[in-house]
This record gives C-alpha cells, sequence and structure tokens, in this order.
C-alpha cells in the first residue's frame, strides 16, 4: 500500500477526455491497492508525503511541473516524468542532440542562430535541404510553431518569428508520410504502439486550419503487428533520453525510418490503450516498485 499522486493543473481537467483518463488511472491506482490523489500546484507542498508522482500537466522546465518534479527528486521520490527527461524534451535542440549522440537515425537536421538566418546562409540551406524544409522552434509542443516553408523568403519570415522566443531555430529535412508511428516506452520497454494518421488538410497530426482544431486519427496496434524494427527504434529513441516514459515518433519513408522526436508526457487518452488495457496498471507498479 503506498500514496500516489498524480499532478494535475486546471488546463489538464479542461478536457473531459483527459479527465475520464485522469479518473481512470486513479481507480486502477486504488485497484492495485494503493491511495491515489490529485496533487495541484497549489498543494505542492504535499509531494513530499507522497510514495510516488505522476505528473499530468503539460511538462516544460520553466513550468510548475518541473518544480513538482525536482521536489520528487530531492525528497527521493519516484516520478514520471524525471527533471531530467523535462530537460532534454523540452528543448528540441537538446532533445536532437541526444539522438545524434547516439546515431539514432533521424531526419538531416542543423540549427542556426539569429545572425546565421540571412540569405547569403540560405543559398547554403538550400542546397542541402530540398524544399519544402520544416522549421521548429525548439520549445513548441503539440506541433505549435512547426512549419513547413518552399522559399528563402518564408524562411526568412517564420524564422524571424521564432527567434523571439529562442535562440535557436531547428530546421530538418521534410519527411513526408501518410502517417506516424508513435511508440510509447517505458523504463526501455514497449508500453504501446499507434499510428497517429494526418489530417489531409495538414502534414502535422494537430493544426489550425481556417481557425479550426484539426486533429489526428488514433489507432492502437497490437504488438504482434507492429514491424520489430520500429519497436526497436522506438526503444533506442527513448534509450538516448534516459528510462523514463516517452512517446516516439517514427515515420517510414521509402523504405527507411525516421525518428521525429522523443516526447516526455506522451498523451494516453486518445485511443493509445485500446490494445493495451494494462498501460495504467504498467506504470503504477514502475513507480511504486521503484520507490521499494
Amino acid at each position: 500500500m503506498g500514496k500516489l499522486g498524480i499532478f494535475v493543473d486546471r488546463q489538464t481537467l479542461s478536457s473531459s477526455i483527459q479527465l475520464i483518463s485522469l479518473i481512470k488511472f486513479r481507480e486502477e491506482a486504488e485497484r492495485l491497492g494503493h491511495y491515489a490523489y490529485f496533487i495541484f500546484p497549489t498543494e505542492i507542498k504535499k509531494i513530499s508525503g507522497l510514495d510516488a508522482l505522476f505528473i499530468r500537466a503539460r511538462t516544460d522546465s520553466m513550468n510548475i511541473s518541473y518544480v513538482a518534479a525536482r521536489i520528487a527528486e530531492l525528497k527521493g521520490i519516484p516520478v514520471i516524468d524525471d527533471p531530467n527527461s523535462i530537460r532534454i524534451c523540452s528543448d528540441k535542440v537538446n532533445m536532437y542532440l541526444h539522438l545524434m549522440k547516439k546515431d539514432v537515425p533521424m531526419p538531416r537536421t542543423i540549427f542556426m542562430k539569429k545572425g546565421e538566418v540571412t540569405l547569403e546562409n540560405l543559398e547554403e540551406v538550400f542546397k542541402m535541404f530540398n524544399p519544402p524544409i520544416i522549421l521548429k522552434e525548439p520549445s513548441t509542443s503539440f506541433s505549435a510553431r512547426v512549419e513547413r516553408v518552399y522559399t528563402k523568403e518564408e524562411f526568412i519570415k517564420v524564422s524571424r518569428r521564432f527567434i523571439k522566443l529562442s535562440d535557436w531555430v531547428v530546421v530538418q529535412e521534410f519527411v513526408d508520410s501518410k502517417f506516424d508511428w508513435r511508440i510509447g516506452v517505458l523504463n526501455g520497454e514497449l508500453l504501446y504502439a499507434c499510428k497517429y494518421i494526418i489530417p489531409n488538410e495538414t502534414f502535422k497530426i494537430q493544426a489550425s486550419v481556417n481557425g479550426h482544431l484539426v486533429y489526428c486519427d488514433v489507432v492502437s496496434v497490437p504488438k504482434e503487428e507492429v514491424p520489430k524494427e520500429i519497436i526497436d527504434l522506438g526503444i533506442r529513441a527513448g534509450n538516448a533520453i534516459g528510462n523514463g516514459l516517452y512517446g516516439v515518433d517514427i515515420k517510414e519513408s521509402h523504405g527507411a525510418l525516421y525518428v521525429i522526436e522523443v516526447n516526455d508526457n506522451p498523451s494516453l487518452d486518445g485511443g493509445e490503450d485500446r490494445q493495451y488495457p494494462d498501460i495504467y496498471e504498467r506504470i503504477i507498479n514502475h513507480l511504486m516498485q521503484e520507490k521499494k
């Protein structure tokens, strides 16, 4: 019997789908014999009295969720997501550098600083990358501030907007695909696998089109139907970050595989668990056993 905290905020609870998922998680923890509590930012001092902490608020090194993770770490309390994973995954430059160090296959990627975005430099960039080119602001999440550009003028316009928020712009080869594999990894093992079917209106899994949000469809795929190389690559990419909980996005194109990114705090409420009913049980057991 242990005390498990679920760290949430107002934004987390604003979605009925997320709320149902959180209640399901709490009920599963109670079924396994643990006390489970929702912990709100104003109750952050309660973390020190927990046996484990599961963060379900948006993670960022500038957010209160990171403070919650640090408190848990300093108290020796198992936490998902751990502070190091948050620091890495909330900065795409840092995240891609970790993947590069482990030779994880990914789209051709470079990083450009503010003073480097000039027409002269873009001559070389456009020789290196065949347009369209993907530009990302490093702190982006949920496909925000990820744009596809075709011309040098578009490149300069978008990158100048991004550089107001960050010192760097991620410049990446465009890999076309109808869907992304999402491989859920927990402690170096497969947790779930699904496909995010990209809407016809966009190239991203989530985008604003004509003033309204368009979301991908989620298709949960049984483990036996997932190619082994996809699972292996997802685990390899997760291990390049740490041993926590990650959602790894992978594209297949012309017989090659590319890791698009590794996400900490991955979504679990979009249908990812349809073929994996033990997702919550495995997360809870991992957290509570780690405390032992």
